[in-house]
């Protein structure tokens, strides 16, 4: 048995992001209001939490401009992005920049929401608590929105498309 408190048999920082960039996951961007303007930020670690009520979590690095806005605002938008749009993942994965530069997008009770997207979600915060590196947001869905396509996906490190072929039926 793994204690807590012995280190030393835990798996390096490196072995355990192996791990994680072979966890496929569908691309969001994670956006809120902020007094300077819009924020956001490309995340997947998003799922969805429960349907009654319906809440969505999403895990945010602590420090994140986005995460200060969505604890002041309470609110947070979640976007599906679709297979089109891995130049909207990179825009909101970068450091610096204007992230909404080029991007249409509107205001759904008060959070900006970017347009025609897989989906989006405007909810009201639940909650929010650190593990780790990371603070889990948990929302209860205020609006929802979706259209037809196939979702942008991240895997081992890559934005990659869904390969919904049959490989093999029987």
């Amino acid at each position: 048995m793994l204690l807590a408190s012995d280190q030393s048999r835990r798996p390096s920082p490196q072995r355990c992001l192996e791990l994680y960039r072979r966890l496929a996951a569908g691309v969001t961007v994670v956006t809120a209001q902020s007094s300077a303007g819009p924020m956001g930020l490309t995340a997947s670690s998003v799922t969805s939490l429960s349907l009654h009520p319906p809440m969505l979590l999403a895990g945010l690095k602590v420090g994140s401009g986005t995460l200060a806005a969505i604890e002041r605002s309470h609110m947070f938008g979640i976007q599906l992005l679709s297979e089109d749009q891995a130049g909207a993942a990179q825009a909101f994965s970068t450091p610096t920049g204007t992230r909404f530069a080029g991007l249409d997008h509107e205001y759904v009770f008060g959070v900006p929401v970017l347009r025609e997207v897989l989906g989006w979600s405007v909810c009201m915060l639940v909650d929010a608590r650190r593990y780790g590196d990371h603070v889990l947001v948990i929302g209860e869905v205020a609006a929802v929105n979706t259209s037809e396509g196939r979702p942008l996906m991240w895997h081992n490190g890559q934005l990659t498309r869904l390969d919904t072929a049959a490989h093999g039926a029987q």
